[in-house]
């Protein structure tokens, strides 16, 4: 038998109420998030890692000098204009990106599918985490392992093996942003 109780309407939030929802979810993230591409190339990948880190909060997006920059017109047009939320910075190689993270407070970790690595879900991510991304095809260079912190994976159940690095990212960051509000809940 079909449940009689009416089912309330639902409606899309007017803008002023999306503005105030978000206003609430900042104010339950008080950890610090950066993000950094190791040798990531694919234009439209940078283009939507900006775009989450964005979402995300991300301070600072620290790239090699293999990876694709915001200047760069299909980043730009994914992005769409989101890079100016963050501190972009350019170092030559992983090692002086996790050298110039760590300098800044960030624990650097690498979302790798490597030896030694965590569930991402079961990973001591802290407060001040710096997620490294690698390249495409080849992940984190040598480099970038060597220069890690620790080492986290996303646990897949499919014959897949793999994600697209701005799928990873996006899980990562919210991954990190779910600890935050769960430690900071709403008062009121």
């Amino acid at each position: 038998m079909a449940d009689p109780s009416p089912r309330p309407t639902a409606r899309n939030l007017s803008s002023t109420e999306v503005k105030r929802l978000h206003r609430e979810w900042r104010h339950r993230s008080a950890g610090r998030v950066s993000l950094a591409l190791d040798g990531v190339q694919g234009p439209f990948n940078v283009g939507a890692l900006i775009r989450t880190a964005a979402a995300y909060r991300v301070e600072t997006l620290w790239l090699t000098d293999t990876a694709t920059g915001p200047d760069n017109p299909k980043v730009s047009k994914t992005a769409l204009g989101t890079d100016r939320y963050l501190d972009v910075r350019r170092e030559a190689d992983a090692t002086a990106v996790a050298e110039a993270a760590r300098a800044e407070g960030f624990t650097v970790v690498g979302i790798e599918l490597a030896d030694g690595a965590e569930p991402l879900h079961e990973a001591d991510l802290g407060q001040t985490v710096c997620l490294m991304f690698g390249h495409e095809d080849r992940g984190l260079s040598r480099g970038a392992l060597g220069s890690c912190d620790r080492l986290a994976f996303i646990p897949m159940l499919g014959k897949v093996g793999s994600l697209n690095v701005a799928t990873a990212a996006s899980i990562a960051l919210y991954e990190i942003r779910r600890r935050h509000w769960s430690t900071h809940p709403v008062v009121g």
